[in-house]
């Protein structure tokens, strides 16, 4: 349904500085690293990754940024917002060991999955990488789990100090995986796919959007894969051909931003 259908939200909470889950309505299914395009009305439009998954009650989890965000995060239980999709790919679980890594609010878009490969008793270690202790989120969500939890703080405020990738790196060096996940900036995202050879490779990459469902082309990314329908999960094979990817994305206008 390419229209916005009304629900209502169920719940608030802030997971850390400026950053909030919204849980609303929504029966449908969803998978992992699958979004929606949350309507605010009277102010925007904008897409999300699910952040949590239950049958009835569905998730989203975000930082204030701009207009949308701001008005979003001042909604509060039982507020009205608009909700299309799911839309997308999201993410497929291969193999037995799989390493996740988390970079900022792309930790919100893992965690669905890392709760999925517990389910199905998949052998996983997680990493959550942030700038500072502050901006850390649902740490005692993915510990309740029973996972391997490593949080990596680029100012050393909180677990490993330096970046995410790097770390990733020793890891990847000493064991064995069979598939990376990851989501998070997009120059991290390239830095694991450069360390992690293998095929089984998984990123979401997030672009500026319009419709959400393939129609305007605004998200295009390589040779005209769009990262709402072809994505926003791409394995390595679609990576190899976004020469884009870790170098520069579009803003609203289509001029080249880089990252």
């Amino acid at each position: 349904m390419n229209f916005p259908k009304i629900t209502t939200i169920t719940e608030t909470k802030n997971e850390a500085k400026n950053t909030k889950t919204i849980k609303f309505n929504f029966p449908g299914k969803i998978d992992p690293g699958q979004f929606f395009m949350i309507w605010i009305p009277n102010v925007d439009e904008i897409p999300m990754s699910v952040s949590f998954i239950d049958e009835k009650i569905k998730g989203v989890t975000f930082r204030k940024i701009g207009d949308a965000t701001n008005a979003l995060f001042n909604l509060k239980k039982g507020d009205k917002i608009g909700i299309r999709g799911p839309y997308g790919k999201g993410f497929k679980l291969n193999g037995k060991n799989i390493l996740f890594v988390g970079g900022g609010t792309g930790i919100s878009t893992i965690t669905p999955a890392i709760e999925e490969a517990i389910k199905n008793k998949f052998s996983s270690n997680v990493i959550l990488g942030v700038k500072t202790k502050n901006e850390l989120f649902f740490e005692e969500r993915i510990k309740k789990l029973g996972t391997n939890l490593f949080i990596c703080t680029d100012d050393g405020s909180k677990g490993y100090k330096g970046f995410a990738t790097k770390l990733a790196e020793e890891f990847i060096n000493k064991n064995y995986y069979n598939s990376v996940i990851t989501c998070g900036p997009e120059i991290m995202m390239k830095k694991l796919f450069d360390i992690f050879k293998r095929n089984d490779f998984q990123a979401s990459l997030e672009r500026y959007m319009k419709c959400g469902f393939g129609l305007c082309g605004q998200c295009c990314v390589g040779e005209g894969l769009r990262v709402c329908k072809e994505g926003p999960v791409f394995n390595r094979a679609k990576l190899k051909k976004i020469k884009d990817f870790g170098i520069y994305k579009r803003d609203a206008s289509g001029r080249k931003i880089k990252l």
